[in-house]
């Protein structure tokens, strides 16, 4: 019942994931990334303890593909799991257990890794990366959800959606866009509409964590 993607910015570095579903809250327990590591998708019946394991895999020196398969052989029900690992070179992996009945599939493109599940089309994971890597030109947050409204665009989700996030870590341990609809009747608009009331914003919230002082004193 998901839809998501994870992506790298090879001119940054950056790393980030975008995700929907008809179920609420997806953010808090599908998506997770670590700056300058990697990035993990956990979803199908998800188990939110393979997110952490996985990052913690590619800091062990793990590849993407050495860490999908071990958290595919680690999990006692893997058959129910649909996973995605991406690493900080951009080299990614994905798996879908077999007993996933509903319609699903993965697709990895330069620098992102898809995957989805309950889809109205086995192409949509393809759209999503094509969307990724045709917006190559603008940041990272607008690369990922170009490539969250092409997955909607080809068919998305079976089930009316209900909830989206857009995660996107720099050089920091602290994100820099983490950002939710955990309930809503249109989740991407209204995550594109969060997102375009953030993006003014964004540089300045890591300038306060970083360096208060360069700040004007209109600045908060």
């Amino acid at each position: 019942m998901t839809f998501s993607l994870a992506g790298r910015c090879a001119r940054t570095g950056m790393l980030g994931a975008v995700i929907a579903t008809s179920s609420p809250a997806v953010g808090g327990r599908c998506v997770f990334a670590r700056a300058g590591l990697g990035v993990v998708l956990t979803q199908h019946r998800t188990d939110p303890r393979l997110g952490p394991l996985g990052l913690e895999l590619l800091a062990a020196g793990c590849s993407a593909a050495s860490a999908v398969a071990a958290l595919a052989a680690g999990t006692p029900h893997a058959g129910w799991r649909q996973l995605a690992v991406l690493d900080a070179a951009g080299t990614a992996a994905h798996f879908s257990g077999g007993l996933i009945r509903s319609k699903h599939a993965g697709a990895a493109g330069a620098d992102c890794v898809a995957v989805g599940n309950i889809l109205r089309s086995a192409d949509v994971p393809t759209a999503m990366t094509a969307g990724f890597s045709a917006g190559a030109a603008l940041g990272m947050p607008e690369r990922l959800l170009a490539a969250l409204e092409a997955g909607d665009a080809a068919g998305g989700e079976e089930r009316p959606l209900r909830s989206t996030a857009l995660l996107v870590v720099d050089r920091q341990t602290f994100p820099y866009v983490d950002l939710r609809v955990d309930a809503a009747a249109a989740p991407l608009a209204a995550l594109r509409a969060l997102w375009n009331e953030y993006a003014p914003d964004a540089d300045e919230y890591v300038a306060r964590a970083l360096d208060p002082d360069s700040l004007g004193p209109s600045s908060l």
